[in-house]
């Protein structure tokens, strides 16, 4: 029973002292600017989103959650059908000229907005 004990308490001590030692080279590695993969990537997106979001590059995760703080602040959910979207005219020169969308088709729509690079 003793080893078993001695075995547990070496693994905890070895366990803690990495844990301890992790935010010294997260610190570190947060230092260093990282340029993301897949949905957090910086990509080019396209003159008509460019004018709603006010840069020229942009993650597809923070393109959506710009799309919704616009959504929210303009409260343009449907009252009745809370995942339909009524466009303002904003919204419609991103996602033409029509007057609701569900939400979960905005990231659909959004897909022509970033500019694929080579």
């Amino acid at each position: 029973m003793s080893k078993v004990l001695s075995f547990s308490k070496s693994l905890l001590a070895a366990a803690s002292s990495k844990v301890r030692a992790a935010p010294a080279s997260s610190a570190a590695a947060s230092a260093e600017p990282t340029k993301g993969s897949g949905i957090t990537k910086m990509v080019p997106v396209s003159p008509a989103f460019r004018k709603f979001v006010g840069v020229a590059e942009i993650s597809r995760a923070q393109a959506v959650k710009k799309i919704w703080d616009h959504i929210k602040l303009h409260s343009l959910q449907n009252p009745e059908n809370r995942r339909e979207i009524i466009l303002d005219d904003k919204l419609k020169s991103i996602f033409g000229n029509k007057d609701k969308i569900g939400m979960m088709e905005i990231s659909k729509l959004l897909s022509p907005h970033f500019i694929k690079s080579s």
